[in-house]
């Protein structure tokens, strides 16, 4: 296990390979659908994401006692923000991008380019990814966006993941999918898929 602090250094991530086991502490900002598209339409971003890390949630946050408490923080599907997080990854600095499901080969290529992982969080944890975030330091683009769309300011202890693709241009996604496509070959002996 990789113990990972923010600010993520560009030698740390890009000392990171596919398939290695990481710990995060320290801040997570959440971004989605309408953060991505904001980003792309060029309007300004209310965070600095440089050295840090985006994650791709829609979060679940009550207000109790005049705090924000997270409920649920499970992952959401990455492949969404494929049009639009290679020229993130190239403007904003950041060093990790987490979410689930994996990105494409044009996301793959700016993580090698610039240096930022990919982080697949556990899918279908979301109670167990919530009980990682300490606290929640801010929000922002609440009103605008919604709470599930906002971007949330996380700061988190031992939130883990597996590095599924790396600066490298390694991808454990990629892998699988050759695996799996050589074993139906195999086992076919169907050449022409």
């Amino acid at each position: 296990m990789t113990r990972l602090e923010y600010p993520f250094s560009e030698k740390a991530i890009r000392a990171l390979k596919a398939g290695e086991n990481v710990s995060i502490t320290g801040r997570l900002y959440t971004g989605r659908d309408r953060f991505h598209k904001h980003f792309a339409d060029g309007k300004p971003i209310p965070v600095d994401f440089r050295d840090g890390a985006l994650y791709h949630c829609g979060p679940v946050v009550v207000k109790e006692g005049g705090e924000w408490r997270v409920k649920a923080a499970g992952p959401t599907t990455s492949v969404r923000e494929n049009p639009y997080e290679p020229a993130f990854i190239a403007a904003s600095g950041v060093r990790l991008v987490l979410g689930k499901g994996g990105m494409d080969s044009a996301t793959l290529e700016a993580m090698r380019r610039y240096g930022c992982v990919y982080v697949q969080a556990v899918g279908g944890a979301a109670a167990l990814a919530a009980a990682s975030v300490r606290r929640v330091a801010d929000v922002s683009l609440l009103e605008e966006f919604g709470a599930a769309e906002a971007i949330w300011h996380f700061d988190v202890v031992d939130f883990r993941g597996v590095v599924a693709m790396d600066s490298n241009g390694n991808s454990l996604f990629a892998k699988v999918a050759q695996d799996s496509l050589a074993n139906y070959r195999r086992m076919t002996g169907n050449e022409m898929v």
